[in-house]
């Protein structure tokens, strides 16, 4: 294969390149500051310091609680936390969330610490076991922040929530894209997943409902029934785009209403709901989808929709249909979600 060779930067090219970045650096002003623990865990408590929406549950397991306290203990390095200037004066935690939390804690004495790596002699201590002088340093030792300005524009504070986050391994994709992505669509489909049908016949364990997992099967919900046929590359794309597109304005009584109706259905009909089994404490993605999107479909086609049986949600076809590995095919999507509106309508009776 042929080499393609590069075309030089032409000077147009430089000029536009140099308005672009002047005028997007303008957007982005900054204050760097050093506050000690005891301000941030003072500050955090009397909210001066916030966490917004935006910002993912508190989710760190013991052993990262423990490393990042260790850590200031030892007096090692920690990573610029990020702020944001509000218009009332309070400071908007952009990043920085899960440590300020661990130092509220840790201060508190609700945190013990374990599986310390370098301090071995302090496992099991909790801050008032420290001695008076050892608290008093760590109080006293600093943080670095960025605090942005408050002409910083909300966008831009997202913007870089998003970058930090998917830059490493912190969150998954559903937090960046609930964080990434606020509005009347987002808080309309927070509202839809804390719906206690939903809840009762779609389990998630505690830690995906922390990482808002219900969140994200809501969205594919409503992404898949309303577009499923224009899906043919990422999941990931797919449902940022449809996000973004529904962010302020979309047909909130008609989802709603096609929400309701289908939970309704699965909870009348499926006798576990969108679970494998009575005692299952999680819902797989793709069988959720299937169901979902299926009864919805079923539904649209006839509103007045009843069934005497859905055997065939033990059939070989359909576990074949709903194995994770299909995930992300636009063909095998299409596939499931109507071979369920298909077995239903199929099978309807007339009441």
């Amino acid at each position: 294969m042929a080499k393609t060779v590069q075309k030089p930067i032409t000077y147009e090219q430089k000029t536009q390149a140099d308005i672009q970045l002047k005028e997007l650096q303008r957007q982005i002003d900054y204050d760097t500051k050093d506050y000690t623990v005891e301000l941030i865990v003072t500050k955090f408590d009397k909210s001066d310091f916030f966490i917004p929406k935006y910002q993912r549950e508190y989710i760190w397991a013991d052993k990262n609680k423990t490393s990042f306290i260790e850590s200031v203990l030892l007096g090692l390095p920690i990573p610029f936390m990020f702020f944001g200037d509000c218009e009332d004066g309070r400071l908007e935690i952009i990043d920085g969330a899960q440590r300020i939390q661990t130092l509220v804690k840790f201060i508190k004495g609700e945190l013990a610490l374990s599986s310390l790596s370098k301090l071995t002699r302090l496992k099991g201590f909790k801050f008032f076991d420290l001695s008076e002088a050892q608290q008093r340093r760590f109080n006293n030792k600093t943080m670095r922040v960025i605090v942005l300005d408050e002409s910083t524009p909300n966008d831009v504070r997202q913007d870089i929530f998003n970058r930090i986050n998917r830059s490493g391994i912190k969150v998954n994709e559903s937090e960046v894209r609930r964080g990434s992505y606020p509005g009347n669509f987002a808080d309309f489909i927070d509202q839809c997943g804390q719906d206690e049908l939903f809840k009762t016949i779609c389990p998630v364990s505690k830690k995906q409902e922390d990482r808002h997992e219900r969140f994200e099967l809501v969205l594919r919900f409503f992404a898949y029934v309303n577009d499923y046929t224009s899906f043919d590359h990422r999941v990931s794309d797919f449902l940022d785009e449809f996000l973004i597109a529904h962010q302020h304005t979309f047909a909130e009584q008609a989802y709603l209403d096609e929400f309701n109706k289908t939970m309704q259905f699965v909870t009348k009909y499926f006798p576990f709901g969108f679970a494998k089994s009575k005692d299952a404490t999680t819902t797989p993605r793709v069988r959720f989808e299937a169901i979902s999107v299926g009864v919805a479909l079923a539904l649209r086609s006839n509103p007045k929709l009843t069934v005497d049986s859905i055997d065939w949600i033990n059939s070989k076809k359909f576990k074949a249909l709903t194995t994770s590995d299909a995930s992300n095919n636009q063909g095998k999507l299409k596939e499931r979600v109507e071979y369920v509106r298909d077995q239903l309508l199929k099978d309807a009776t007339n009441e």
